[in-house]
């Protein structure tokens, strides 16, 4: 037997494997995108009402497209859907690489896999419950009679979309921070000595994720700032109570 057929030999398990949890992740998105779509209508009305709130000029909704309304209630579904699916998403992953952790490894795993997935839903939330409302009525204070808005459901149901996954991404800055910090990669002293070069690259991670719109940079860097401060603390306080066991250990 050749060596690439030892290695087809080798991977092929784990590639049927891959492939199967890909399957059911796939056939979990549908099913909760489908439940989504047929639900559309009122979840789509969930996120337009902060819209009709801020602004007494609004009170409808166009599109200009003939497919347009289809194709955004869609989209609303199967980004419904992902993040419905999300933890179930999480456990095909968590099945696939289980068996190749030590028992300490598979304990680290589920933690991380539990605080990513509570900081997603949490900057998810403070995007649509905190930032979005502040965000909209900032917009909709151009609108007088003289000037009528008039927006499209599409690029709406889109911005929002774009809004939530932005916060919830980046909501894992402070854990992405504290679990380096506990891999012994980073110290926090390095944190803090690098503030300043973090705030840069965060004005322009906001600036990206926002797709360019100025508003929603600015109310982004601020949690984002916030966040990489308790990151430092959080590194610190960990570090700290890591050097008092090794020297208890020590002694």
């Amino acid at each position: 037997m050749s060596t690439l057929e030892r290695s087809i030999a080798f991977f092929r398990p784990h590639h049927q494997e891959l492939r199967q949890r890909l399957v059911r992740s796939f056939i979990a998105i549908a099913l909760c995108s489908a439940v989504a779509y047929y639900f559309s209508e009122q979840i789509a009305l969930f996120f337009i009402h902060p819209l009709f709130k801020a602004s007494p000029l609004v009170y409808r909704m166009v599109y200009t497209n003939l497919p347009e309304a289809f194709l955004a209630y869609l989209k609303l579904a199967l980004l419904v859907g992902i993040i419905a699916s999300f933890p179930y998403l999480l456990y095909q992953a968590w099945r696939f690489i289980s068996p190749g952790l030590h028992d300490h490894e598979k304990r680290i795993a589920v933690t991380v896999v539990f605080w990513s997935s509570v900081l997603f839903l949490s900057g998810a939330a403070f995007a649509l419950f905190s930032v979005l409302p502040r965000m909209l009525v900032y917009f909709m204070s151009y609108a007088h009679s003289g000037l009528e808005p008039l927006p499209k459901l599409g690029q709406y149901l889109t911005f929002v979309g774009r809004t939530i996954i932005a916060f919830g991404l980046s909501f894992q800055i402070p854990f992405l921070m504290v679990m380096a910090g506990k891999a012994g990669l980073v110290a926090a002293s390095y944190f803090r000595a690098k503030r300043f070069y973090f705030y840069g690259a965060i004005v322009v991670l906001a600036f990206l994720l926002s797709a360019g719109d100025f508003m929603a940079t600015l109310l982004l860097c601020f949690p984002l700032f916030g966040l990489y401060e308790a990151g430092v603390f959080l590194t610190a306080l960990l570090g700290k109570k890591k050097k008092e066991k090794a020297d208890q250990q020590a002694g």
